[in-house]
């Protein structure tokens, strides 16, 4: 797959994305980084510490988040899209959005790929715009439109084929639109839909199942509740059971791993990966 200059290896490595949250109400690090300056400077360091790629969110997706308008999104990301590119051209920029609005004011700005937690669902006119624009995309899984507050929760046995046919109305989406197939990255979307504890879990643990779909997937859990709720920590205090699920994600098969602490899942993945070096 290639994103942006770079080529990616996504069946025989796992990537780092390193998270920059342009917002003043993100969950772990909300409004330390708004701000032009602020968030290239970040950016800077998430790519000293190892990124291999950068995504940037202008509005907040935690649990209970308000919803902003495009005008103000794109207020947000543009101007950062556009300087990280301007002083990082080699290191691709991913847009976190799933605002068509968005997305084309960001790959206008020089972002090289799109991160959609709605899978291409919530805006009609993301598909086409993604098409067009010829970038790859990540497709996460999540259920139901933003103005519902009550849904079914699936039981624990029909869990994984309720997310894999989600996964595929996202493909079929795409597919219909004109999105190459080696444009495209799953995210079984953990923390989104109404997941509970062990529906996240299995996202982890059943990424097997997840590739079957033949595509590489993004698995994004840093620091959020099912790592707090494991461990009973706070936003804090999760960077080590973070690790400790990622590894078992990148063993399992994850191609990319969203991150809000590069260098730490940096050193980790280079352990994992000099260790697979002696396997027999």
């Amino acid at each position: 797959m290639r994103i942006g200059k770079q080529e990616f290896d996504t069946q025989n490595q796992t990537y780092i994305m390193g998270i920059v949250n342009v917002t003043p109400d993100s969950f772990y690090d909300g409004g330390a980084f708004c701000g032009v300056d602020k968030a290239l400077a970040h950016t800077a360091k998430l790519i000293k510490d190892g990124a291999d790629i950068i995504d940037i969110g202008g509005e907040s997706t935690r649990p209970g988040h308000t919803q902003i308008s495009d005008a103000e999104e794109i207020e947000r990301v543009a101007k950062t899209v556009e300087a990280v590119k301007k002083h990082f051209p080699d290191t691709p920029i991913s847009i976190d959005t799933y605002k068509s609005a968005v997305a084309k004011a960001a790959f206008e700005a020089g972002a090289d790929m799109l991160n959609d937690i709605w899978g291409l669902k919530y805006d009609k006119d993301m598909a086409a715009l993604a098409a067009s624009a010829a970038v790859p995309c990540c497709l996460t899984h999540n259920r139901l439109s933003l103005s519902e507050v009550t849904f079914e929760i699936p039981k624990k046995s029909n869990f994984i084929s309720e997310l894999l046919s989600g996964l595929k109305e996202s493909l079929n989406i795409a597919k219909s639109a004109g999105i190459k197939k080696e444009n495209i990255i799953v995210d079984p979307g953990i923390g989104f839909g109404g997941k509970t504890l062990e529906h996240n879990l299995m996202c982890v643990a059943q990424i097997h199942k997840i590739q079957k779909l033949g595509y590489p997937v993004l698995i994004g859990l840093s620091n959020k509740s099912v790592i707090g709720n494991v461990l009973g920590a706070g936003v804090e205090d999760r960077l080590f059971g973070t690790l400790g699920a990622n590894m078992v994600a990148c063993m399992r098969g994850a191609a990319f791993i969203r991150v809000h602490n590069v260098r730490e899942h940096r050193d980790a993945l280079t352990m994992l990966q000099a260790i697979r070096t002696v396997e027999t």
